[in-house]
């Protein structure tokens, strides 16, 4: 039996730049370029194979890296409160596909679970960060977020 797992991950933290636009943002609210460095160096310091830079989106941050020979991408991006302690950030794993295989769809099919457990590991032992909550994409599409999860664990399909 298959098991479907939880992609996308929010989490509140104040410790990442919120409140400055930098030089080369697309966009003057495109945040998240230190949490995607910052995620990056805690991939590299437990032996992932990770880029080295981040790419950039008109929404947010992207890296790519590479569990058990499966190329993933991680793409963050963040969700503004009212108040600084209410950002949202919100971030998501696919596979890294090539131009065709993502124009047919192919980057939200065969994500390893390790992928997800490993942001997860990351980012729950972190002082910095706050409600780590994983969530199944059609119910974050929904706007169902209350349905998240403390972890990305499976559930058979």
């Amino acid at each position: 039996m298959r098991a479907k797992i939880r992609t996308i991950v929010s989490f509140k933290s104040v410790a990442f730049n919120m409140t400055e636009p930098r030089s080369y943002f697309i966009n003057p609210s495109c945040f998240g370029d230190d949490v995607a460095k910052w995620l990056i160096r805690e991939l590299n310091s437990r032996g992932v194979n990770v880029d080295g830079d981040p790419g950039q989106e008109d929404f947010g941050w992207y890296f790519n890296f590479q569990l058990t020979g499966s190329a993933h991408t991680f793409v963050v991006g963040h969700r503004p409160g009212d108040k600084a302690d209410e950002v949202t950030w919100i971030g998501w794993i696919e596979r890294h596909r090539s131009f065709i295989g993502s124009l047919l769809g192919t980057r939200k099919r065969g994500i390893d679970p390790s992928a997800a457990e490993i942001v997860h590991s990351i980012l729950s032992r972190s002082p910095q960060i706050q409600d780590v909550r994983w969530h199944f994409q059609h119910d974050f599409d929904k706007g169902q977020e209350d349905l998240g999860a403390s972890a990305p664990q499976s559930a058979p399909c």
